[in-house]
């Protein structure tokens, strides 16, 4: 499919990238519901390869580079995630949200609300199979799992109030992600914004809900930490930084600033005065009769 080409410039406007994204978000909240909670389970299983891919590449390297180095390929898990359309909580803080902003009436809030509430279910119990099959299962050498273990702490530690300040901008950084997908068709593109935007929640320790589950449900399974901590100390607060940041510092300005756009279109349409006969643009009746005049003398 050929790419929408911008009005004007060489790039889309914001506006333009929120009509990219009102469409598609309309026709999500209407999704059956068995749809989305598949949708949801498979982008929890498949969100798990960050978590080894960043395990993996930590252990290449020495330990000073570790860090880098599971950053650098912490985004694989959500690179086949996006590119495979399945359903992430996080990016859905944006998309469904947009068709609620645009009409804002009971019957779309409990769609946004159902659609949150499927694909949060959908996501975490298909971080809770991964972490599973990590922890009880011969699914990884027992030489990665120190690596395993290390990262997995490090993600889940901090406390309630730091998980959610954390938490925070990861969902900024997701949300932000789906607005910059409505810009570009382009798959080359898109693979590098996935990989620039999901990079940061690694290096700097931010904490993404679904990603930093799987992590959480490993240590619990393998009994190196207690379930009401990892679900009380990072699940619940992960999810709720990551819908604040994801609502409030995109959702939210980036539509603030279409609707003022819109608005101000609107009355600039309203205050210009139509054309009538005998204004400007338009011919007048005395015009008319002396141009049928020509056309009769022509003959």
């Amino acid at each position: 499919m050929a790419e929408k080409e911008p009005e004007s410039g060489t790039r889309l406007t914001a506006l333009e990238i929120h009509e990219n994204i009102l469409e598609p978000g309309e026709k999500e909240i209407e999704r059956p519901a068995a749809a989305l909670l598949l949708s949801a389970l498979a982008a929890g299983l498949v969100i798990g390869f960050s978590f080894l891919a960043s395990a993996f590449a930590s252990e290449l390297v020495s330990p000073e580079h570790r860090r880098a180095a599971a950053a650098a390929a912490y985004p694989l898990g959500f690179i086949f995630v996006i590119m495979a359309r399945s359903e992430l909580f996080t990016e859905n803080t944006l998309v469904p949200v947009v068709p609620f902003l645009e009409h804002r009436d009971w019957d779309r809030f409990v769609k946004l609300v159902r659609i949150w509430v499927l694909l949060l279910l959908g996501n975490l119990v298909g971080a809770l199979i991964f972490g599973w099959a990590l922890a009880d299962t011969p699914m990884v050498e027992p030489t990665l799992r120190p690596a395993l273990d290390r990262l997995a702490t490090e993600a889940t530690s901090g406390g309630f109030t730091h998980v959610f300040y954390a938490g925070i901008f990861a969902g900024w950084l997701m949300a932000l992600l789906a607005w910059l997908l409505a810009s570009t068709h382009s798959t080359g593109a898109q693979i590098a914004l996935i990989w620039l935007c999901t990079f940061p929640i690694s290096a700097l320790h931010f904490r993404h809900s679904i990603a930093g589950s799987i992590e959480a449900f490993y240590l619990a399974m393998a009994g190196q930490a207690s379930w009401g901590a990892m679900i009380g100390g990072f699940v619940v607060p992960s999810v709720l930084g990551n819908a604040v940041g994801g609502v409030l510092l995109v959702a939210l300005l980036n539509y603030g600033q279409v609707a003022a756009e819109k608005e101000t279109g609107g009355q600039a349409d309203r205050a210009r005065p139509e054309r009538s006969e005998g204004q400007a643009g338009g011919p007048s009746k005395i015009q008319k009769e002396e141009e049928e005049k020509v056309d009769l003398n022509a003959w």
